[in-house]
């Protein structure tokens, strides 16, 4: 079982020609409401996957909860963990340029008022995981790694969005994702010698014992784990989106890992996840299902 203790959001999304810069206005021909925040289509993206899934959150009393919502329940994401609060559901506001690039602003919203308490009637524990992201209160994600350390349950965390971590947290991880920026943001803040995204990720496996991976986008990922590095190229594919490329990874790594592969095995499926998310639009309407991604896998790394 996989537990995600992390945002769900409403996602506003607007193709435009270009990524607007500091001071100017791009218009944009209409927009679309999709459900979004990164623990929310990381749910999603693991129950496509074919992980049992159970969601911990916070959303409003709002009508964009119920926008935030919708996926996850029409997939079976126990939700039980979700808490309404008075504040609204969080919102994400993205443009989307003519070759893929997405710009995201999100206003957290209910998210800020996720509580790792709400974990306490889930029944979890040991062979299960721990999902987490940085879209909800660091403390709160602490709090969550502390009581899924006591029952037993791995912890993964997602660096992102991009931001140095609290030591406490670091020292309770047993799986690490980031991408290239993330990693060079995590070297300054540990002072590493180097903010090579690779060396990061050696030096947090060999040094740290946390198994680590970077997302390349389209050189693909590399992990270590245990002193080995494994890498997995990125699918030869024509990108329509990249908005929860990421996410995708990271669900279907995590219910790769949850289903019984090894790291190597859940690597390919992450970034089979990853580059079919791409070639939709939206966040998690682009998110691709369990046999699609073993296609994919079979088709790319056989």
């Amino acid at each position: 079982m996989i537990v995600v203790f992390g945002s769900l959001n409403a996602d506003l999304v607007t193709r435009v020609p270009r990524i607007p810069g500091p001071g100017e206005t791009v218009l944009g021909p209409a927009y679309a409401v999709h459900p979004g925040g990164k623990g929310a289509n990381q749910a999603l993206a693991a129950a496509r996957a074919g992980a049992r899934v159970a969601m911990v959150g916070a959303v409003g009393h709002d009508g964009l909860a119920e926008a935030a919502l919708s996926l996850l329940v029409a997939e079976g994401v126990d939700i039980s963990g979700v808490a309404r609060v008075d504040t609204p559901t969080g919102a994400a506001f993205i443009s989307v340029d003519d070759r893929g690039e997405n710009a995201i602003v999100v206003a957290a919203g209910a998210n800020g008022a996720a509580k790792a308490a709400q974990l306490e009637n889930l029944a979890f524990g040991e062979g299960d995981l721990l999902l987490l992201q940085r879209e909800v209160p660091e403390a709160e994600c602490l709090a969550a790694a502390e009581a899924a350390k006591a029952r037993g349950t791995r912890v993964m965390l997602n660096l992102a969005p991009a931001g140095a971590p609290d030591p406490a947290l670091l020292a309770l991880l047993d799986i690490l994702v980031m991408n290239e920026h993330e990693a060079a943001l995590l070297a300054e803040a540990l002072a590493l010698d180097s903010e090579d995204p690779l060396a990061v990720a050696k030096h947090m496996d060999e040094e740290r014992g946390i198994a680590t991976i970077v997302t390349l986008g389209a050189q693909g990922v590399v992990g270590w784990t245990r002193g080995v590095r494994r890498a997995g190229p990125a699918l030869p594919v024509a990108v329509v989106d990249t908005t929860a490329a990421g996410d995708a990874f990271c669900g279907a790594f995590a219910a790769a890992l949850d289903r019984g592969f090894g790291f190597g095995g859940a690597l390919h499926r992450g970034v089979a996840a990853g580059g079919l998310a791409c070639t939709r639009a939206g966040a998690q309407p682009s998110l691709p299902r369990a046999a699609e991604i073993e296609a994919a896998v079979t088709a790319h790394f056989a």
